[in-house]
């Protein structure tokens, strides 16, 4: 059982960075997960943005943050952070953290989730 808090979202301007964290707590390290971030609006589906695999270096990332948004995990911590640079008006959402036991690109293989941040972009 992992319990999943995100913080770190807030009203910035386009071209601003933001980092948002995903604390775990639980039986079980976050560093036995795989973690992925996903983003949900009201208009759509929950999209999947970026995944860091838990016992290598593999890394997913959508098409539409690559080069902008990292993934990186502090495990004596047990956090990992969501490093969001160039924010452009098509990044507002609430933003999700997940565990699963291996990487995906899927939020069905994503066991436990937290409650979600809200990032806001503005002109």
């Amino acid at each position: 059982q992992v319990q999943l808090v995100e913080s770190g979202g807030q009203l910035v301007h386009t071209g601003a960075s933001l980092n948002l964290s995903c604390a775990a707590s639980g039986r079980t390290p976050l560093s036995r997960y795989a973690v992925g971030w996903f983003r949900q609006t009201p208009e759509k589906d929950r999209d999947f943005v970026i995944s860091s695999e838990w016992h290598s270096d593999k890394i997913y990332s959508a098409d539409s943050v690559k080069g902008r948004f990292t993934i990186s995990r502090d495990n004596a911590k047990n956090t990992v952070f969501l490093q969001m640079n160039n924010l452009k008006p098509e990044d507002p959402a609430v933003y999700y953290c997940a565990a699963a036991p291996c990487i995906s690109r899927y939020p069905s293989q994503y066991v436990y989730w937290g409650q979600g941040t809200q990032v806001a972009v503005s002109a």
